[in-house]
């Protein structure tokens, strides 16, 4: 990977990361303002829900997070693009699609098998 895909990919995971810090800010701001006190116990229930639905995307986008930021790490460690298992590249199509991959389509899929093999056992 050249530096062109290195600083291409480096400001995509920044945005990416941007881009939630700044819906989660908007969340909280939300929160904040809306209260929770709706007269109609119906209402109330509805819009706990809704939050509640809310709050765990966030959650979800924390963790997400943290996997963009482990990626930036890769990338100032010239590990990025290279699958974590083979040690082969990883297809610029791949990270185009999905920036924190950390293995080959091939070793994810083979994961993938494994997981619901042991699962099922």
């Amino acid at each position: 990977m050249g530096d062109v895909h290195r600083a291409y990919f480096l400001k995509k995971l920044r945005d990416w990361k941007e881009s939630i810090i700044e819906e989660s800010r908007a969340t909280m701001a939300q929160l904040q303002v809306d209260s929770l006190r709706e007269p109609d116990l119906a209402d109330r229930a509805s819009s706990e829900t809704d939050w509640s639905i809310e709050l765990r995307t966030r959650d979800r986008q924390r963790k997400l997070i943290a996997k963009i930021d482990a990626a930036i790490r890769r990338l100032y460690d010239g590990e990025y693009g290279y699958c974590e298992v083979t040690g082969d590249p990883i297809s610029l199509g791949r990270l185009e699609a999905r920036p924190i991959a950390t293995m080959t389509l091939e070793a994810q899929e083979k994961h993938e098998r494994v997981e619901r093999v042991s699962r099922d056992d």
